[in-house]
């Protein structure tokens, strides 16, 4: 244990990438509570004001939290914090905080609590002045001998001394020969002004003179007239210091001590106060902060100096007495008295590094333990080992990232839904198009299993659904115990909602023997709501818009035993019809084939018909695994509603881009109504009366526009809410149809809902077009690629695009739509990397730009050319440069990276499409009867596996023949593209030679 080290007494550390400087501490009495315990003030220049009343604590992690009285976040920076008697009438201290553009003068004041968590603290403004110029730091004192009360001088940053009595403004002067700020402070005994200028002399500049000199505004202004009366500025008496100074104190311990203390670069100044020199120290060290302190010697003064090297040196006068190490650079140091100890050191880091300490040592109570001589029980060391590696290796065998919780949860959550409608009904909305609206009561029992506390259960549906009660405080629970809650839903909007399902949210605390007060946790569950709730039976329309038929391998259902709570009143007694009626919807018609196997559903609107497929498919579910059967299958053969789904989109963006005009439209109307108010206000205030020029009628004019669009704005975001639940219907309507079309797993299915849908709600910032279109394209370039290339680059890529309100939706359902052909070709949904293809060993040079070799582009439909051996050597030799490659590569680059896979495979999928019957036939007569033996002896047993992989090969062999010879100008930039011409012409040859 080092003598010569700070012991720490108390310490804090403030925030988290602040700045402070050595006007940002100060220690006083702030709360005027008469005891003499100081309280230290902390300012940084991100504007958080903070209020300390260090103890001694025994727990570092308590210290802090126990001793902050108030911390508050002000709007400015804070240059300074001074303590004085500010405010006139009043002998109380108040704190006066110093701005770069405005002075502030606060009370604090405590309240005594009567609870566990102590007294309260308020901060309370007074009185500020707006400053006119950039202030750099300030000085208090009774200026002009006035007695009872302090005024303040600042200093700005362009050398004028601005005076304050209180909450008025005195005067302004500039000081002569101004060029940069120096310290600034006020000597008492002598009523005058010591500052440092840039020619670094120390100046004093009595109050008397500064009040009876030029105004500063004639000075600056050259339209005021020059007062004659003015007296030229001169400094009572000045002293060449040769070097700049740090900082300036003037102590006054007694009536006796006439001192003034500079803090140079490089040496410690000790001044009189008619300027003579007392005695100067030189110093072998960078300074960083002093501050002169009560001797108890007569005739001198005990300085403590912090410095560069971490060090707090205490002189009297110029020996030195102490030094003490720190931990930190101080850029500020105070000495305060606190309840338990007088006298402490409090200093304050750049950083934010708070440290009250003393000098000197601790006493060491510790003594060095016997040492037990007995030898060790091996066999006890071994097993204990033993157990010890058990547990590492249960320990280490676990790879969940959350741990495991107990087997049995505190609370066990019961629903249970009513089977039958409220009478009467407790919907907010009696009627919707003539239709009753009813509610369903739903019970839900938590039970405990163990004693909890402070239990809250909410209650969450999706809209326009709602509850009569979303919040209940329950009591506390013990072992055993159970509480009841009934509520009921209903439809409260004139939409139909995107889903019926609704959840249950308990939080509440259970008590431990560490924590008594308890552990918070949070409990979840869910429930579904009848589809009763909002539709009923209804006869079949006879014309309808849209519509989807369901696949089954299972003989066709009677849908009345399907939907019994609707068959009664149903008009089709043979159940194979079956129409709803949404309350604030279409009617939606299920239809069930008599001869086939086969469901259709059909409506005027493509969204509502969602909740009855969602309804139908899981009743169907149901009712099989009822009867056993465990293959049941259902399917959809397409084609896939994407025109109808797009009109849903475009509804939703053309309402997003409506409420960004409305935004932007109340914006300027704002502007320009507060405009008309400033010149109003300004009109009125002056004392000679002039003509409003018609102001009165633009500002009622003004604000008539600001409430219509106001109003327009409000009607446009229920608008904006119903399209978004409308487009979630539409958008799990196409998710469901991709699952059944090409019989995803539900982990797959979860996927692409998670793309489709990455919100829940709208919000300004963040909308569902962009967040769909990236989480598509993404997809796109990762495990739905056709090119291992662009997986790779994919991988290696980092950050990207702010994400904004498109232009248009033409880009998301460009990839949407192509999102739902790869899907369709077999594309696989997976979180994994390597999905599809695997990563190429050029992903390796990805951190190198340029580093990766071009990848040869997959044909077609996504399957390689197999090309025969004998061609093999003719395309080694024949293959493209490097240099050829790259140049028409370099072509090839689009300006958006995102849309380059998609923008290439567009044009060949639609040639093939088109050609692809035409050319399988002619290409299958051609291999007959041209085919030399040896080939077709070769691709025998290629024919008897895959025949049909055979027969795309050779239409795909055709058209790049055909295109080969139509379009050079194209220019064809696949290497796998030109292999195959180059192949195809090599077979050509002995064919010709035959003929």
């Amino acid at each position: 244990m080092s003598l010569f080290k700070a012991r720490d007494w108390w310490s804090a550390t403030l925030g988290e990438g602040e700045e402070f400087d050595q006007g940002c501490l100060c220690v006083g009495d702030v709360d005027n509570s008469g005891t003499g315990h100081d309280k230290v003030v902390v300012g940084s220049y991100m504007g958080m004001l903070r209020i300390f009343s260090p103890h001694a604590s025994k727990t570092i992690e308590g210290g802090q939290a126990d001793a902050q009285l108030l911390e508050v976040q002000l709007q400015n920076a804070i240059i300074q914090v001074e303590l004085g008697k500010f405010v006139s009438c009043s002998e109380l201290l108040h704190l006066a905080v110093l701005h770069p553009r405005k002075l502030s003068v606060y009370s604090v004041s405590g309240t005594a609590g009567n609870v566990e968590h102590g007294d309260q603290y308020q901060l309370k403004l007074v009185y500020e002045h707006n400053l006119q110029r950039t202030a750099c730091n300030m000085t208090y004192g009774t200026f002009g001998g006035v007695t009872g009360h302090h005024s303040l001088c600042i200093q700005s940053m362009d050398g004028m001394l601005m005076f304050f009595e209180q909450d008025s403004y005195s005067f302004g002067r500039f000081l002569p020969g101004f060029l940069l700020p120096g310290p600034l402070t006020y000597n008492p005994r002598t009523d005058s002004f010591l500052t440092v200028s840039s020619a670094r002399e120390l100046e004093s500049y009595k109050y008397e003179t500064l009040a009876v000199a030029t105004e500063a505004e004639s000075r600056q202004d050259p339209n005021l007239p020059l007062k004659t009366g003015g007296k030229r500025l001169t400094p009572d008496w000045v002293f060449v210091l040769g070097e700049q100074a740090l900082d300036l104190c003037v102590p006054s311990f007694s009536h006796a001590s006439s001192h003034i203390f500079i803090l140079g670069e490089r040496n410690i100044y000790c001044l009189r106060d008619n300027g003579q020199i007392h005695f100067m120290k030189k110093l072998e060290f960078n300074p960083s902060c002093f501050l002169p302190y009560a001797s108890v010697t007569d005739g001198t003064t005990n300085l403590l100096l912090g410095n560069h090297t971490n060090m707090l040196l205490v002189y009297q006068d110029v020996t030195l007495k102490w030094a003490s190490q720190l931990s930190f650079i101080p850029v500020a140091v105070r000495v305060a008295n606190f309840l338990d100890v007088k006298g402490v050191v409090v200093s304050l880091s750049s950083d934010g590094h708070l440290l009250c300490s003393y000098m000197g040592t601790d006493p060491s109570f510790f003594s060095t333990p016997k040492v037990d001589a007995r030898e060790a029980d091996y066999e006890q060391v071994e097993a204990e080992m033993k157990k010890l590696q058990k547990f590492i290796r249960e320990a280490t065998r676990t790879q969940d990232i959350l741990p495991k919780t107990d087997s049995e949860d505190d609370l066990c959550i019961t629903t249970t839904v009513s089977s039958s409608m409220d009478n009467p009904s407790q919907a907010l909305i009696h009627d919707i198009n003539g239709l009753p609206v009813p509610s369903v009561t739903v019970q839900v029992k938590v039970k405990a299993s163990s004693v909890v506390k402070s239990s809250k259960l909410s209650i969450g549906v999706q809209p326009p659904l709602a509850v009569t009660q979303e919040q209940f405080v329950l009591e506390a629970m013990g072992v055993g115990s159970s509480k009841v809650v009934v509520f009921s839903a209903f439809l409260n909007g004139h939409y139909p909602p995107a889903d019926l399902t609704g959840d249950i949210t308990v939080s509440y605390s259970s008590p431990t023997e560490l924590n008594p007060k308890g552990v918070p946790k949070v409990l979840q569950s869910r429930f579904n709501l009848p589809p009763s709730l909002v539709c009923v039976a209804c006869p079949p329309p006879k014309a309808t818009k849209f519509k989807i038929t369901v696949d089954t391998n299972q003989p066709p259902v009677d849908l009345s035993s399907i939907f019994r709570e609707f068959s009664a009143k149903s008009e089709d007694k043979d159940g194979n019809s079956l129409a709803f009626q949404l309350l604030s919807g279409a009617k939606v018609t299920v239809l069930a084939s008599k001869t086939s196997q086969r469901y259709r559903i059909q409506s005027d609107s493509f969204e509502d018909m969602w909740l009855v497929v969602k309804e139908l498919v899981h009743r169907f579910d149901q009712h099989f695994s009822k009867l056993g059967i465990k293959d049941f299958k259902k399917s959809f053969s397409g084609p896939l509603p994407l025109e109808e789904y797009f009109l849903s989109v475009d509804k939703h963006f053309q309402l997003r881009v409506s409420a960004q005009k409305y935004q932007d439209l109340l914006s300027e109307r704002a502007v320009q109504f507060r405009a008309i108010q400033r010149r109003l206000l300004t009109r009125f205030k002056d004392k000679t009366p002039a003509p409003l020029q018609n102001l009165d009628t633009l500002m009622d004019a003004t604000y008539s526009q600001v409430m219509a669009l106001a109003e327009a704005a409000e009607e446009n975001r229920a608008l904006l809410e119903e399209a978004f639940v409308r487009l979630r219907s539409a958008t799990h309507l196409l998710v469901l149809l991709l699952s059944l079309w090409q019989g995803l797993t539900p982990d797959q299915t979860s996927i692409l809902e998670a793309t489709l849908l990455p919100l829940l709600q709208d919000t300004p910032q963040l909308g569902w077009e962009e967040s769909c279109d990236a989480a598509v394209s993404h997809l796109l370039r990762t495990c739905l690629s056709q090119n291992p290339k662009d997986q790779a680059t994919s991988l290696a890529q980092t950050g990207g695009s702010v994400l904004g309100l498109p232009s248009d939706t033409a880009r998301l359902k460009k990839h949407i739509t192509l999102l739902c052909e790869r899907i369709g070709k077999g594309g696989r949904l997976t979180l994994a990397s390597e999905a599809n293809v695997q990563v190429p060993a050029q992903v390796q040079n990805l951190a190198v730009p340029g580093g990766v070799e071009p990848i040869a582009e997959l044909a077609g439909d996504g399957e390689e050319i197999e090309v025969p051996q004998e061609a093999t050597k003719f395309i080694k030799k024949k293959q493209p440069s490097k240099k050829t490659k790259k140049e028409k590569e370099k072509k090839e680059v689009s300006k958006e990276p995102s849309e380059a896979n998609v923008k290439e495979e567009e044009p060949i999928k639609e040639t093939k499409k088109e050609k692809k019957e035409s050319s399988k036939e002619k290409k299958e007569s051609k291999k007959e009867s041209t085919k030399e033996p040896k080939e077709e002896a070769k691709k025998e047993s290629k024919k008897e596996s895959s025949s049909s992989k055979e027969k795309k090969e050779s239409s795909k062999e055709k058209k790049e023949k055909e295109k080969e010879k139509e379009g050079k100008e194209a220019g064809d930039k696949k290497v796998s593209r030109r292999s195959s011409v180059k192949v195809k012409e090599k077979k050509k040859e002995p064919e010709a030679a035959e003929g």
